[in-house]
């Protein structure tokens, strides 16, 4: 009986394993054959093969990698609709909604990223520096370590094509347009006084120091339609971000001090410059070509605070100065010179808040006042103005993918300037305006390819001093080429208010904003450290303002019947590879423009305008010597000028100028530098022009005295000196 259970047992055991064993066989093959095969083929949009590819259904690890045809296959155990994502480096992924069922032999298209460093990017009248920069002409700060700039913005940008040397005044000339068409912005937002006072035929300076900023980009047309004011040219500084560390900065030099520092937390900095300049002591050991009553002096100082949010970065600018100097000009009317006592404060402040929101949403957002006031005694008159200006900033701009953003924002500018002169005799005149320019501007940057993209735009403004409406369009194409080069080109139509020598007079007269054109054709090679642009531009002037005496009065009769034209072209080569620790660009510029405006009496090329200029900046690292030592040579032809002895208009010619500058920084150890530079090595005689008396003399001749430069060479000497917590960072990349 035992025996009989014993064996019920083991065959009943014996046939539920092979229940199990054939269940298991029964749900195996039901899994192999419920599996479905998806395959196809990964090409790019010209229709070539992309081995490599990640090709899989999203949420699962069912998938495989495209071979060197291309051809991709795999099973997978899903069913119905799902998403099938291709992925590969330099494309845009891709992300199909398949029938898996029915997912046979397909051929998926994937295009090119636009976000890779080699796609194409607007380049036609915009040269940058910076680390942001998608094509630097410049390395980060290294504008600034140009001989002969003296550590002045202004005179670096001197160096690149399409700008004007014109020694005698100081500022920035792009294009045949006047300083004043060139708009300065830090972070954004505008400043309404960018360079420090000064005197007839006495050079200026830009107000900001270098070490602040860790971004330029410098148009010299075609800009964005975020921007208004400008005939010319836009000059953007964007300071940093974020600095790298605590640290101190100690500046002794033959004009002055200086003294430097950040302190870093961690979500906020705090950098402090301040600078006291007199050239008083320079003065006595090198002989000027002017009579010091007293020399230049300034005091100055500039602040940034940051503070990184989550999403976004929000920076308070500040920058003072107070300047003063009491000088004797030559005066072509009189036996006896004019003295000129000037006194200058400034203040200027910005804030500016950038960061991200929702979905793929970023706000730019600022507001700044400026404040300059200046007081003069011109002999025995006395002159004092002031101007209080402000500028409020909103941008938004929505990603709609990778290939589309759309920008849209608004701007309002309020200026008050105000005027009085009073005479020897008593009596007094005040001139000014009020005037108040609110804006509004859309843009779409569109990226059809990684070839090819455009930017379109469109800027409507309001002036209510003019009683104006300005609408302003605006549009920029880019095409690549090849790998390294594209061609560029750009659109746009521009309106300022008149320069401020005028507007003050506008409760006697009516004026309107003064218009230009711009069209522009730009080529870029950039490739292992070289970089060559070539850049062809025609601008259409109109509106501009004439009077009709001889000086600007408020008794002049003025118009905006003035019109002009400038065209030429620029060329630009930077190398930093080909010869070991040496770096080099070369800018010329040829142009070709007249105006008919201010009391011209004929359509001629404006003083300030050379028709030809040529620079060469090199910088040369000298291992052995601890040195890095530099040259610019600064070339431009012959400027026109008017001589009242001559019957034609404007028919004199000056001769050629010609300067080379060298500068030579030693490190004495690491953090501490030993810097010399000089202007004008060579001594060269440069004329800039010529003043005229009003009327002639006995002999019925007009007699005249030559413009030149306040001394025939600048020398330099400087002690800088870094305290940081790497004990490795100095000032060598500001000098």
């Amino acid at each position: 009986m035992k025996s009989m259970v014993h064996k019920y047992k083991k065959n009943n055991r014996n046939s539920v394993s092979k229940i199990i064993f054939t269940l298991a066989i029964f749900l195996f093959s039901i899994a192999l054959f419920s599996q479905t095969t998806v395959s196809g083929k990964v090409v790019d949009e010209k229709g070539n093969p992309i081995s490599g590819a990640n090709v899989f259904i999203e949420g699962t690890y069912d998938g495989t990698a495209s071979d060197e045809k291309g051809d991709f296959t795999f099973t997978t155990t899903t069913t119905g609709n799902q998403t099938l994502v291709v992925s590969f480096l330099v494309y845009e992924t891709s992300k199909t909604v398949i029938d898996v069922s029915n997912f046979k032999n397909k051929t998926i298209k994937l295009r090119d990223n636009v976000n890779t460093l080699d796609a194409v990017v607007i380049t036609a009248g915009n040269l940058e520096a910076g680390d942001k920069a998608r094509v630097s002409v410049l390395k980060p700060l290294d504008i600034v370590t140009t001989a002969g700039s003296a550590g002045n913005i202004i005179a670096a940008l001197q160096t690149l094509p399409g700008t004007q040397n014109v020694g005698e005044d100081g500022r920035l000339f792009v294009r045949g347009g006047e300083a004043n068409e060139t708009q300065t912005f830090v972070d954004g937002i505008r400043v309404a006084q960018p360079y420090g006072a000064s005197a007839q035929n006495l050079p200026t300076r830009g107000r900001f120091s270098p070490f602040l900023f860790s971004g330029i980009s410098f148009s010299t047309g075609g800009y964005s339609a975020e921007y208004g004011e400008a005939l010319s040219s836009v000059l953007l500084l964007n300071t940093q971000d974020e600095p790298d560390q605590n640290k101190t900065e100690i500046s002794l030099m033959t004009v002055g001090l200086g003294l430097g520092n950040t302190q870093k937390w961690k979500k906020s900095s705090l950098s402090v410059n301040t600078a006291y300049i007199n050239l008083a002591p320079y003065q006595v050991l090198i002989k000027q070509n002017v009579d010091w009553n007293s020399p230049y002096q300034s005091l100055s100082g500039e602040t940034v605070y940051r503070y990184n949010f989550n999403n976004g970065i929000l920076k308070l600018y500040a920058a003072f100065d107070s300047s003063k100097f009491d000088i004797n000009q030559e005066n072509i009317n009189s036996s006896e010179k004019t003295r000129v006592d000037l006194n200058n404060t400034n203040f200027y402040f910005n804030s500016s808040y950038k960061g991200g929101f929702g979905n793929n949403w970023q706000i730019t957002s600022g507001l700044s006042y400026g404040y300059s006031k200046n007081k003069i005694n011109l002999d025995l008159d006395e002159v004092a103005n002031d101007e209080n200006a402000a500028h409020l900033k909103l941008k938004l701009k929505k990603s709609f993918s990778d290939r589309v953003k759309l920008s849209f924002g608004a701007d309002y500018f309020i200026t008050k300037f105000n005027e009085d002169f009073k005479e020897n005799l008593g009596a007094t005149n005040t001139n000014g305006y009020n005037s108040n320019i609110g804006a509004v501007y859309t843009e779409a940057d569109i990226f059809f390819s990684k070839k090819f993209a455009a930017k379109a735009g469109l800027r409507a403004s309001y002036n209510d001093l003019l009683n104006e409406t300005a609408i302003s369009p605006r549009v920029s194409l880019a095409y690549k080429m090849a790998k390294n080069s594209q061609l560029s080109m750009a659109y746009g139509d521009f309106s300022q208010t008149p320069n401020v020598d005028y507007i003050k007079y506008s409760k006697f007269h009516q004026f309107e904003s003064e218009k230009a054109s711009h069209y522009i054709l730009n080529y870029q090679y950039n490739k292992n450290g070289k970089t060559f642009r070539a850049e062809v531009y025609y601008k259409d002037y109109s509106n501009l303002v004439k009077y009709d005496t001889q000086a600007i009065k408020d008794n002049s009769v003025f118009n905006n019947n003035g019109s002009g034209y400038a065209k030429g072209f620029d060329l630009f080569w930077r190398d930093g590879k080909s010869i070991k620790n040496l770096e080099y660009w070369i800018s010329y510029s040829y142009i070709d423009t007249e105006r008919d405006y201010r009391n011209f009496p004929a359509q001629v090329t404006p003083n300030f305008v050379a028709d030809h200029t040529l620079s060469v900046v090199t910088k040369y690292w000298i291992n052995n010597w601890k040195s890095q030592i530099g040259f610019t040579n600064l070339y431009s032809s012959g400027r026109p000028y008017n001589n009242p002895n001559e019957t034609k208009f404007m028919n004199g010619k000056t001769k050629s100028y010609n300067s080379l500058s060298f500068n030579w920084a030693y490190l004495l150890t690491t953090q501490k530098i030993l810097y010399f530079s000089v202007s004008n090595v060579l001594g060269s005689q440069n004329v800039f022009g010529y003043d005229y008396a009003k009327n002639p003399d006995a002999t019925g001749v007009y007699n005249r005295a030559v413009i030149m430069p306040t001394a025939d060479r600048f020398f330099f000497v400087g002690f800088f000196w870094t305290i940081s917590n790497d004990k490795k960072d100095n000032q060598l990349k500001n000098l």
